[in-house]
């Protein structure tokens, strides 16, 4: 290991470290080793982790700045990524950014990737009433703070590659995205995307992405790029959704005032994200392009494969 060059991994038991920390660890004579950087390295989480080979993991907290930078100290790359959903907050977003930045910085990281999204209030400004205004300052506020926090590595003179990542695939079974039965026992999704493709992508292949990007050098360094499993309309999805379940499952369009009105925790904010992308599908889509992902990640699922390894671990609401 003393040859390998160390990537410091931020939500190293989440979604994209986490499959940025098992991508490095799989990848055995690859050049890199993982850091995966954990609150709690004593929760079940991080204890799986470490048995993994070629990973170590170690305790920080973003709330601690000297701690990220102790973590981020002797390290050649760091993956960067913030959760928006803890406190729904991009001011929180924006200063765990900052501290990143100054922690890669200081400790002279060569390489960072940050996980970031598009800012749509350059496609809908705040005084169009297309679209409702959140937190007084947000169209889409996990989507406006992370472009906003951008600015953060910018600033700090950091080597950055900027990521932009795509519906996760693992929302159907861990965010409640998945399909419901009706009153008439059939299933179906439910999303306000007309027929718009929605770009989706496995979270495991986000961290395969990531680390092609750092396999490449300084290639996208300074880069701003987009990648997609697929991009495929609703009733694309609850086709293919219905082959791997064995039974129908249908597509539901609602009116994104409609979707906004469900009332479940973060309903305004994804129902703004959803109408976004319906409205801007041209340049969201367009921006997220499967091939160029295949040229990270040779082996990228697409919703077939991904549903194929992961179609019984979704939940069927009743």
């Amino acid at each position: 290991m003393a040859d390998t060059k160390v990537i410091a991994v931020l939500g190293a038991t989440g979604a994209q470290g986490g499959g940025l920390v098992r991508a490095i660890s799989a990848d055995t004579g690859g050049g890199f080793t993982a850091r995966a950087i954990t609150r709690d390295p004593s929760s079940d989480a991080a204890n799986a982790l470490a048995t993994l080979p070629n990973v170590e993991v170690v305790q920080a907290d973003l709330e601690d700045p000297a701690s990220i930078e102790a973590a981020f100290t002797g390290a050649y790359g760091a993956f960067c990524v913030t959760f928006f959903w803890v406190d729904f907050s991009p001011a929180t977003e924006m200063r765990h950014a900052e501290t990143m930045a100054h922690a890669a910085k200081a400790s002279g990281v060569q390489h960072v990737i940050w996980s970031t999204l598009e800012d749509t209030r350059k496609f809908i400004p705040l005084d169009d009433d297309r679209m409702p205004t959140l937190q007084d300052n947000y169209k889409v506020p996990h989507f406006d703070g992370k472009e906003d926090a951008d600015a953060a590595f910018r600033s700090a003179g950091v080597p950055t590659t900027f990521l932009r990542t795509a519906f996760y695939w693992e929302n159907l079974i861990y965010f409640g995205l998945g399909p419901q039965r009706g009153e008439d026992g059939v299933l179906a999704i439910t999303y306000p995307m007309g027929s718009s493709r929605l770009p989706g992508i496995g979270v495991d292949d986000i961290g395969k992405i990531a680390l092609g990007v750092f396999k490449r050098g300084s290639e996208f360094i300074g880069e701003t790029i987009a990648v997609s499993g697929e991009n495929l309309t609703g009733a694309q999805m609850a086709e293919k959704l219905g082959k791997a379940l064995g039974e129908e499952v249908r597509y539901n369009d609602v009116d994104p005032d409609v979707y906004r009105g469900f009332g479940f925790p973060g309903a305004d904010e994804v129902g703004n994200m959803f109408q976004f992308k319906r409205d801007f599908e041209a340049q969201y889509a367009g921006a997220r392009d499967r091939s160029f992902a295949l040229s990270l990640d040779p082996d990228l699922q697409d919703f077939d494969a991904w549903l194929a390894a992961n179609a019984s671990r979704i939940p069927l609401g009743e």
